[in-house]
């Protein structure tokens, strides 16, 4: 199920989208608290944002701007300031799409499928592991957070895919060794100590210090 926030202060509009897309299947949420935005994001992991740009305290200009510090999760702007400098200022401060107010929610609900789809399953891969603001970028091998990115080695980058890919959740010491012999890959247990120790170091550059939490006796979790 794809989570979708919503960021919209006419409380009327934002529970109409909520209560229409909710009978699609996506988790809703729409912010109450316009000062911590940012903050609301982060929490909720959205896999999609519909922003208004007329928003109390900051514009939904400086949220996009902010979202894309950290993330690279598909923004629609939903606005009635529709003139051509306005669609332009949107695009180039990272949204993806413009829907104009009235809106229709069927034509809503279509863009929002297309652009998740072209997102999250064009080629039925996702390039980007994304937890937390955290960046794990597939096509690279390298790691991003708040502008701060890293290259991995294959072990450390094969290592951190498992644990984000099952973030919540301990993974044992044996499940990722297999993994990682699967890839043609042999380590024993010393070894993936020793890998696990220096992806921490690298992820403590980005400024994650105990990003991995060790289960003494069974094995790693991203909380």
């Amino acid at each position: 199920m794809y989570k979708i926030l919503i960021v919209e202060d006419d409380m009327t509009i934002a529970k109409t989208l909520s209560n229409h897309l909710s009978k699609w299947n996506y988790e809703m949420r729409y912010v109450t608290d316009f000062k911590n935005v940012y903050e609301e994001f982060m929490e909720f992991q959205p896999q999609l944002v519909l922003m208004d740009i007329m928003l109390p305290f900051y514009n939904g200009y400086h949220w996009c701007t902010e979202i894309r510090k950290v993330s690279k999760v598909p923004v629609i702007f939903i606005s009635s300031m529709s003139d051509n400098m306005n669609i332009v200022m949107a695009m180039n401060m990272g949204g993806d799409e413009f829907i104009e107010k009235p809106f229709d929610l069927n034509v809503v609900t279509a863009k929002i499928q297309a652009l998740l789809r072209r997102t999250y399953a064009f080629q039925g891969a996702v390039n980007v592991i994304e937890h937390q603001g955290v960046m794990l970028n597939i096509s690279d091998a390298t790691v991003t957070y708040q502008e701060k990115k890293l290259a991995l080695t294959k072990n450390d980058y094969k290592i951190l895919q498992i644990l984000l890919e099952n973030a919540g959740r301990i993974v044992a010491r044996e499940e990722i060794m297999t993994r990682l012999w699967e890839s043609d890959e042999f380590i024993d247990d010393n070894t993936l100590t020793v890998n696990v120790t220096r992806l921490r170091k690298k992820l403590e550059e980005l400024g994650l210090k105990d990003f991995i939490v060790t289960k003494k006796g069974i094995g790693y979790i991203i909380l």
